[in-house]
């Protein structure tokens, strides 16, 4: 039994040991402090450059001008020269009306003017004649006065001889109206003859601005009017997508290079535009939302007044539209640039972490130990973001990891990304 009770007590000791052992050593670490190991990070040092103050806004592209195809005759349509549509140029022929009633036109008004000059002709030859017969009768007048008062003829001969010298200058003033008459007939059947010229001009019709032909509202066959709607024998060929024509119209065509993109701003904004625009022409980068290049244009419209529902301002910019890339009526994503920043301070839009005091990023010191700093966010710039205040270019920020991270902690940096470029690198956000 006291070989047993021996045993026991070797048992319990060899086990207690090692325990009370390791619990020094845990405490002894405690007393001496425990650092906690680098937090992995990627980092990116902070650039300056020049960046534009700008609007963002959603707008949407329109016709630079929209022009309705109306018939200024009636008549039946013989040919169409054109597609649906095709790209045409001013000038270029749409539609051809039947000229035979106009061309009939045009001789009979031409053959009222020949028959005015042959009219006027006569009248001036008998004006000639008459001209002649009134001098001959006033010579006659006088040379029969002084006979009679010398009393050689009788006065009765005298006053045949004067009343028929009144009736020869009567018949000059007569033929005088008759030619003059016939000028104004020569002029009114002139005026005809143009009238007519244009009316046949008018079967010819052509574009009157380059641009895109919509869809043709009438068929070969079809009497137009210019008071009217189209009618003949065929049926109805719809109508263009956003046409704002009339019942009679043929075809609208719709200018798009150069082409307008029309939006809206607040009217909180709207006194930084108007200054702006005092100090200079305000440039617009516009583009489709599925796209990533913008095309530049100018601000060309400002409206003179605020919306009353929506307190916004209608503003719009014209732009080149080479290729017809945008498309009337399309939305498209517009920024407004109203000035530019001169060496702004930017870092990666991702750096910046939100808190209950606000925006702060962690700075990467010399020592490896990252601070947290206060900042002051300004706008977005693509990838990367303005900072107002808190840090200064060429500060290494934090880009990935930031959640490890402990103010005044130790970090890692891993895969460190070139100046001014977002972080790829792995890490823990």
């Amino acid at each position: 039994m006291k070989y047993r009770w021996t045993s026991r007590l070797c048992v319990t000791l060899f086990l207690t040991l090692p325990a009370a052992l390791l619990t020094g050593c845990t405490n002894k670490a405690a007393q001496q402090g425990f650092e906690r190991p680098p937090a992995p990070v990627s980092v990116t040092a902070a650039i300056m450059q020049d960046v534009p103050n700008y609007i963002d806004a959603i707008g949407k592209t329109v016709a630079r001008e929209v022009v309705s195809i109306q018939p200024q005759v009636s008549g039946r349509i013989i040919k169409i020269h054109f597609t649906d549509g095709a790209n045409v140029r001013k000038g270029d022929m749409l539609f051809t009306i039947d000229t035979r009633p106009f061309e009939a036109n045009v001789r009979q008004a031409q053959a009222n003017v020949s028959r005015d000059l042959a009219l006027k002709k006569q009248a001036e030859a008998n004006l000639a004649k008459d001209i002649a017969q009134a001098k001959w009768g006033e010579v006659q007048v006088k040379r029969y006065g002084e006979l009679v008062t010398g009393g050689v003829v009788p006065r009765e001969q005298y006053e045949q001889l004067r009343a028929n010298a009144d009736s020869l200058n009567a018949t000059v003033e007569a033929d005088r109206a008759a030619v003059h008459s016939a000028d104004e007939s020569i002029k009114v059947d002139t005026a005809a003859v143009d009238r007519a010229k244009v009316d046949l001009s008018y079967c010819f019709i052509r574009a009157p601005i380059d641009g895109r032909a919509g869809q043709r509202l009438v068929d070969i066959g079809n009497v137009v009017s210019p008071g009217g709607s189209s009618g003949g024998n065929t049926t109805s060929t719809g109508s263009t997508s956003g046409s704002s024509g009339s019942t009679n119209s043929l075809l609208v065509i719709e200018r798009v290079d150069p082409i307008y993109a029309d939006f809206t701003i607040s009217q909180n904004d709207l006194d930084n535009v108007r200054q702006q625009m005092r100090e200079g022409t305000l440039k617009t980068q516009v583009r489709l939302p599925e796209a990533e290049d913008t095309v530049t244009g100018q601000l060309t419209f400002l409206d003179n007044a605020v919306q009353n529902t929506t307190g916004q301002v209608s503003l719009r910019a014209t732009i080149s539209n080479e290729g017809h890339r945008f498309w009337p009526g399309r939305f498209v994503n517009i920024r407004l640039v109203l000035s530019t920043i001169h060496g702004a301070v930017l870092v990666p839009a991702d750096a910046p972490q939100m808190s209950a005091k606000g925006s702060y990023v962690y700075v990467v010191k010399q020592d490896s130990t990252a601070e947290q700093r206060q900042v002051t966010l300004g706008q977005r710039q693509g990838d990367l973001v303005v900072v107002e205040k808190g840090i200064g270019p060429g500060e290494q920020v934090v880009t990935n990891g930031q959640v490890g991270v402990t103010p005044g902690g130790k970090v890692r940096i891993e895969q460190p990304s070139p100046a001014g470029q977002p972080n790829t690198g792995s890490g823990t956000k």
